[in-house]
C-alpha cells in the first residue's frame, strides 16, 4: 500500500519534449487506433490527438514512457531530437594532394556501399499479431479488465489459437468471446478471418494477495494460415499489474479518478458491458474527491 499525506508538497515530475509527427506515422504504421493507444495510456484521444499535432511542447516524463510503451518502442524514439552543441562557423578545409582526394573518395565511396547494402538488406521488426492491454493496478479481490487486441487484414486473413497464462490463484470473472478456461489457464480458438479481434475478460485476484507485490499475465498466439505452417508468437503489449489499494481506473495511483481517466474507464466499461466491471462506483469516485480502499470496506467514496 502506498501511503500518501495531503499536507506535502507535491513534487513537480520532470518533462520531456516529444515528437508529435514521429508519434503520429510510428501509430498509424503500427496500424493502432488513438483510442487503443489512449487506453493504455490512461489519457483521452484528445489529449494524444494534441500530443501528435505538437500541441503540447512537453509532457510529464511518466506520461511519454506510457506512450512509448503502448506504442511498443523505446521512449527515445518518441521524444524529440535536438542538438545541444552550438553551431561553429563553417571553416575551409585546407589544401590536399591530389593522391589524398582520391583516397578519400575511395572511403566515401566504399562507406555509401555499405549504407547502401545495410539498407537493402535490413528488415524493419514486425509489430507483434497480438497486443495487451492491463490497468496499471488493481486491488485484491476486486475485478479488474483485461484485453488482447490481434491485428488482423483482408490482404493478410489468418485464424488463430491464444493462450493467456493467468497470475497464480487468480479467478476468470467472464470473457468475451467465450474462452476455454482452467484455473491458470484460458484458451480461444477463432477461426480463419481478415478483421480485426479483441479479446476481452475480467480477473479477480485473491482477496488475500500480498499488497506491494506485481501479478504477471503471459501469453502466446499460434497463428494458422491456411496453406502453410502454423507459427507462434508471444503477446506483446504490458503483462504486469501491481496489487495495492488502488482502483483499476486510477491509472497514476494518486488516489482519485480525474478527468483524463474517467473517459477511458468509460470506453473499457462499455467495450465490457457484462463482464462484471462496476461502472457506478467508479462514476462515485470521478463525482467526489477521491477513494480509499481496505480489505474489510472495499471502495469508499470521499465526499
Amino acid at each position: 500500500m502506498v501511503e500518501t499525506n495531503d499536507k506535502n508538497e507535491k513534487v513537480p515530475l520532470p518533462s520531456v519534449a516529444i515528437d508529435g509527427t514521429r508519434i503520429r506515422n510510428i501509430r498509424e504504421t503500427k496500424k493502432l487506433t488513438q483510442l487503443y493507444v489512449a487506453n493504455v495510456v490512461g489519457v483521452t484521444t484528445d489529449t494524444i490527438s494534441r500530443w501528435e499535432n505538437n500541441r503540447y511542447p512537453s509532457i510529464k516524463r511518466d506520461n511519454a514512457q506510457k506512450l512509448a510503451d503502448a506504442l511498443e518502442v523505446p521512449l527515445e524514439e518518441v521524444l524529440r531530437q535536438e542538438s545541444s552543441e552550438p553551431e561553429e562557423e563553417p571553416q575551409l578545409p585546407p589544401p590536399v594532394s591530389k593522391g589524398a582526394r582520391i583516397a578519400v573518395f575511395a572511403v566515401v565511396a566504399a562507406a555509401l556501399a555499405g549504407l547502401l547494402l545495410f539498407f537493402l538488406l535490413r528488415q524493419p521488426p514486425l509489430p507483434p499479431s497480438a497486443s495487451r492491454w492491463v490497468p496499471r493496478f488493481a486491488a485484491p479481490g476486486e475485478v479488474f479488465p483485461v484485453q488482447i487486441k490481434v491485428a488482423r487484414q483482408a490482404t493478410a486473413p489468418f485464424g488463430f489459437i491464444l493462450r493467456e497464462k493467468l497470475p497464480a490463484g487468480a479467478r476468470l470473472v467472464n470473457s468475451l468471446p467465450p474462452a476455454s478456461s482452467t484455473d491458470t489457464e484460458l484458451k480461444w480458438l477463432v477461426p480463419n478471418g481478415g478483421t480485426p479481434v479483441t479479446l476481452s475478460f475480467t480477473l479477480q485476484v485473491p482477496a488475500g494477495f500480498n499488497p506491494g507485490k506485481d501479478a504477471a499475465l503471459k501469453g502466446e498466439i499460434v497463428i494458422h494460415n491456411i496453406g502453410s505452417s502454423n507459427r507462434t508468437e508471444a503477446v506483446g503489449g504490458n503483462g504486469s499489474i501491481h496489487i495495492g489499494s488502488y482502483h483499476w481506473a486510477d491509472s497514476n495511483g494518486d488516489g482519485r479518478i480525474d478527468d483524463d481517466e474517467i473517459m477511458p474507464a468509460y470506453y473499457i466499461c462499455e467495450e465490457m458491458k457484462g463482464l462484471g466491471l462496476d461502472w457506478k462506483t467508479i462514476e462515485a469516485i470521478w463525482s467526489g474527491k477521491g477513494y480509499r480502499w481496505d480489505a474489510k470496506r472495499g471502495y469508499t467514496v470521499m465526499k
